[in-house]
This record gives structure tokens, C-alpha cells and sequence, in this order.
């Protein structure tokens, strides 16, 4: 590596650790503020089944290639056991 490659890694390092440390002392004044934990809290509450509905979403394509592929062992099925139809038999001709 170069040294300028290893100057900006450094700068963008100190720019992240600016920005935690700014993050950190924000929410320590939110959770001072009147309902401000209460706020955290639901902010919290909200990441939490943000991250649950996300997990249940990412198995949504799995189980829709799952489910194509049963309709088309399905429609071969149905198709395999369709028997040939036959002509109903003929009423007798009353005399």
C-alpha cells in the first residue's frame, strides 16, 4: 500500500470514530430529555422486529421456487392420471 492510501484509511477512520462518538452523545441527551427513554426504547423495539420481518422476508423466495415447483409435480400428476374419456353407453330405444 501506498502511504497516501494508507492517510485517507486513516482519515476515514478518524471520520467514523467522530461520528460514533457524536451518535453516542446524541442519544445520551435523547435519553435525558423528558420520554426520551421511552423513545429509545421504542426505537429499540421497532430495530428489533425490523430485524425479524426482514429474516421472514429473505426465506419468501425459497419457499416461492418451493411452491413452483409442487404446482408443476402437480400439473404432471394431474395430467399422468386424466383418463381417456369414454362415450357414455347408449340408452336402449323403447319399442
Amino acid at each position: 500500500m501506498t502511504a497516501r492510501m494508507d492517510e485517507t484509511r486513516t482519515k476515514e477512520k478518524d471520520f467514523v470514530t467522530r461520528l460514533a462518538d457524536a451518535g453516542e452523545e446524541a442519544l445520551q441527551r435523547i435519553a435525558d430529555l423528558p420520554g426520551g427513554q421511552k423513545a429509545l426504547t421504542a426505537v429499540n423495539d421497532l430495530r428489533t422486529r425490523v430485524d425479524e420481518l426482514a429474516k421472514k422476508v429473505r426465506g419468501i423466495d425459497e419457499l416461492e421456487a418451493r411452491v413452483a415447483k409442487l404446482e408443476k409435480e402437480v400439473a404432471a400428476l394431474k395430467k399422468a392420471k386424466t383418463p381417456a374419456r369414454r362415450p357414455a353407453p347408449r340408452k336402449p330405444a323403447s319399442p
